[in-house]
């Protein structure tokens, strides 16, 4: 399915050392930001209390926030669990409060709220469902494991395109998404914006979905080499690049149109997830044929390694 079709090829490969040098500043900037501002855990990282509470009628989270903040609350998540009666909230640890004590001051904060004549629950205390401490050494064990997944995330895909392909392709595609992954964590070491455990979950589905990409345009690379003779290995590149444009444009519109619906609609639960897979995306495609493939024209890839030379048998001399 191609909603156009492109009759001259775009060179690409022309400018393929200015595309190079922009990727490279943008990757500074992000391992810049991360060994200057660090990322901003949640506490799932950094251990903290969870809270479920449950309301009569739904309350109003933004007073909730607001009451928290007053009474001395701060990086508080404040959000809807299941239903709009149900509220998650998420305190972090705290070296001044005393652990024991967070979920009676929580209630008691939340019943101020229900307390005030203005409030859509006005006079409706709400129950404390559950209550949950994370510690800080559960917080290390649960990023000793994302960084585990992350690292077999990368090992994995690295298997499979040498299988695939060949080593240049490989090194290519996974320079490809690493330089993705970095600069999401760039902007959340920028704009601290926090790191919890579904943005872990975005980052590793950007690096499947980033690696889909190079695989499409890989896969038309060796096609095109196998069929087509007289063409220079750049000429090789821009007319694969091109001839997926198309293909490109509806799988990550119609990709990037999910993800815009889960950032306007999905509240703070979706927010950051949403967020980060589209950072991943837009730079997903950047990455896979503008930074991709210039490294596997600069490795030296050519016709010859997906030519197998036929060897002709010598008849036996009697």
């Amino acid at each position: 399915m191609e909603f156009f079709r492109i009759r001259k090829d775009i060179p690409f490969m022309r400018h393929a050392l200015t595309f190079n040098v922009i990727s490279l500043v943008t990757f500074l900037l992000a391992v810049f930001f991360l060994v200057n501002k660090g990322l901003h855990f949640s506490i799932e990282f950094t251990g903290g209390t969870l809270l479920e509470v449950s309301y009569a009628q739904a309350p109003d989270l933004d007073k909730l926030r607001k009451q928290m903040e007053a009474d001395g609350f701060t990086d508080t998540q404040v959000q809807n669990f299941g239903s709009s009666r149900d509220v998650l909230i998420r305190v972090p640890l705290s070296k001044d409060a005393e652990t024991s004590k967070v979920g009676a001051r929580v209630m008691a904060s939340l019943a101020r709220v229900g307390a005030a004549a203005d409030s859509p629950a006005a006079g409706v205390a709400p129950t404390l469902k559950r209550v949950e401490f994370v510690g800080p050494q559960v917080g290390k064990e649960l990023a000793a494991d994302g960084a585990l997944a992350l690292l077999l995330v990368v090992c994995g895909i690295v298997l499979y395109l040498a299988m695939r392909f060949e080593w240049r392709f490989a090194i290519s595609a996974i320079i490809a998404n690493l330089h993705d992954v970095i600069i999401i964590l760039g902007f959340f070491a920028l704009f601290q914006w926090e790191f919890s455990l579904p943005v872990l979950a975005a980052v590793l589905a950007v690096l499947g979905y980033s690696v889909n990409e190079s695989v499409v345009v890989f896969d038309r690379v060796r096609e095109i080499f196998k069929k087509k003779r007289g063409l220079t290995t750049p000429q090789v590149l821009d007319h694969a690049i091109t001839s997926t444009i198309s293909r490109t444009i509806i799988t990550h519109g119609c990709t990037q149109m999910m993800v815009t619906s889960m950032l306007i609609f999905g509240g703070p639960a979706l927010h950051y997830f949403a967020l980060a897979l589209t950072i991943g995306i837009l730079f997903g495609i950047y990455s896979s044929v503008l930074v991709a493939s210039p490294l596997v024209m600069w490795m030296g890839v050519s016709r010859e390694q997906f030519i197998q030379v036929k060897v002709e048998k010598q008849e036996a001399v009697v």
